[in-house]
């Protein structure tokens, strides 16, 4: 379920705040702590595949080949 469709399932539930609670407590979307899921790009959002963390740089491949060059990289070949 997308957060989008988690989130409007409360406007009909506000009458039944017993229900609410209850869907709330199984429905919720849970925090990830490891995976792809986790780290995202700083500039364009991408998550998954392709992620560089390295030296604090937590950039997607993309991002890092369009900003190498601003961020202090040289390219050797």
């Amino acid at each position: 379920m997308t957060r989008k469709n988690y989130e409007k399932a409360f406007k009909q539930l506000d009458q039944k705040p017993a229900k609410k609670r209850k869907y709330i407590k199984h429905n919720a979307p849970k925090k990830k702590e490891f995976g792809p899921a986790t780290k995202t790009c700083t500039l364009c959002g991408r998550m998954g595949r392709g992620h560089i963390g390295k030296y604090g740089l937590e950039l997607c491949r993309q991002c890092f080949r369009l900003n190498a060059k601003k961020i202090g990289f040289k390219k050797y070949s």
